[in-house]
């Protein structure tokens, strides 16, 4: 008991220091995890809510727009280019 106690809290502070976003063209939630650096021409994972899996991704450009930052990825998963919106 004591272990599951323990893992649900790291899972749950780990969700804490996530960079929340949405992909408006799959229609899905996605995370950013701290420690992804996340830069042109860095590799990154990012995590799709709606399927649950990570999808390791190329970062392509970064664009502040507004009151959010537009990340272009490669998306190793799909085979495709992706359009992020973090920060919403």
């Amino acid at each position: 008991m004591r272990y599951s106690i323990f893992t649900f809290l790291i899972l749950l502070t780990s969700q804490v220091f996530a960079w929340e976003g949405y992909d408006p063209l799959n229609n899905t939630p996605l995370a950013i995890d701290k420690g992804n650096l996340v830069r042109e021409g860095e590799a990154i994972e990012l995590l799709d809510y709606s399927t649950g899996q990570y999808h390791s991704v190329d970062v392509e450009s970064v664009r502040q727009i507004g009151g959010s930052t537009e990340v272009e990825v490669f998306d190793y998963n799909t085979g495709e280019f992706r359009i992020l919106d973090m920060g919403y």
